[in-house]
């Protein structure tokens, strides 16, 4: 994509979390994302929507396989801790909050993974089938979980596509 073509691209995602380096290892042993930065970060009080000027933050970023996009940032209050930190996680998706949708090749160890690092499951993994952008049957094998902050996740792994 050339510079000053127009086109805006999302890059990543910034969830806050409540302890970055516990949630880091849990991006890399579930799903495989490797850190590309962890960086304590002071707020301007004026670009987020959160917080004010002087708040003491880190900012780990999570890449997934692809070196631009598929980002995660996890975001932790350092210095004030935030009082806003719910003592339960989210049993529903409110309003408002993103659903992380993950491509897998083996959607049942993806699951697997997850579990044994601490997330609560909420489907196990079942075989559906969708149509496809392109008109075509797709046999998916999909599945979805909380990370250990309250975000949820989609996973899905496809088994078949059929001719059209």
């Amino acid at each position: 994509m050339a510079e000053g073509s127009g086109i805006d691209v999302i890059k990543r995602t910034t969830v806050m979390v409540r302890d970055a380096e516990k949630a880091a290892r849990w991006y890399e042993s579930v799903l495989g994302m490797t850190r590309w930065m962890d960086t304590p970060f002071t707020l301007s009080g004026n670009q987020l929507a959160s917080g004010k000027k002087g708040d003491q933050t880190r900012l780990v970023i999570m890449q997934a396989e692809h070196d631009e996009i598929g980002m995660i940032g996890l975001l932790q209050w350092v210095d004030p801790l935030r009082n806003d930190i719910p003592e339960e996680l989210p049993t529903e998706i409110p309003f408002g909050t993103p659903i992380f949708v993950v491509v897998s090749e083996d959607t049942e160890a993806t699951v697997e993974r997850a579990r044994a690092a601490g997330s609560r499951v909420h489907a196990e993994p079942e075989e559906w089938t969708v149509t496809g952008a392109d008109g075509r049957q797709k046999d998916m094998m999909g599945a979805s979980f909380w990370d250990l902050d309250g975000n949820f996740f989609e996973v899905n792994q496809v088994l078949r596509i059929h001719e059209a």
